[in-house]
């Protein structure tokens, strides 16, 4: 019985400190950072989808159209 009451307390004693650790940590200010990235994320959206409808248009399929697509997205969304 007192083996089952050491668990229980032990059980509580640790759920408690890291409940209290959890809430006593104040919270990290916002950074401005991924507004700025937004646009980037744009850009290369932009850029990947511009390389898939040229493979599109070219028929392109398996490690030809991987290649391409690579190629093509390292020359900012132009056919090389």
């Amino acid at each position: 019985m007192k083996l089952v009451i050491s668990a229980a307390l032990l059980s509580f004693v640790i759920g408690a400190g890291s409940a209290w650790a959890q809430t006593s940590t104040p919270a990290p200010a916002p950074a401005a950072a991924p507004a700025a990235s937004a646009p980037a994320a744009t850009d290369k959206k932009a850029i990947s989808k511009s390389c898939s409808d040229q493979a599109n248009a070219k028929s392109l399929h398996g490690k030809a159209r991987k290649k391409f697509r690579s190629d093509c997205k390292h020359n900012g969304g132009k056919a090389s």
